[in-house]
């Protein structure tokens, strides 16, 4: 989920070299931390955060396979 998350928000962002993925596994819970530039915040929260709950969408989809509950937390 980790490579997912990383490669969606480097194609939204200017600054691809300062996206910071994270994952931390607690049994079946995933959580996939994403921080970005301060500049570039807005272009992956989106307007109304569309553009985070279809990232979450997507990730919910992926993860499902897995048997696993991936929360995507951005920061």
């Amino acid at each position: 989920m980790k490579e997912l998350v990383e490669v969606i928000a480097k194609a939204l962002v200017d600054n691809p070299d300062e996206v910071v993925v994270t994952e931390k596994t607690e049994g079946k819970n995933v959580t996939v931390e994403l921080h970005v530039a301060a500049s570039d915040m807005g272009k992956v929260i989106g307007k109304q955060g569309r553009i985070a709950k279809a990232i979450r969408s997507v990730v919910k989809a992926a993860s499902l396979s897995d048997n696993q509950r991936v929360d995507v937390d951005i920061r």
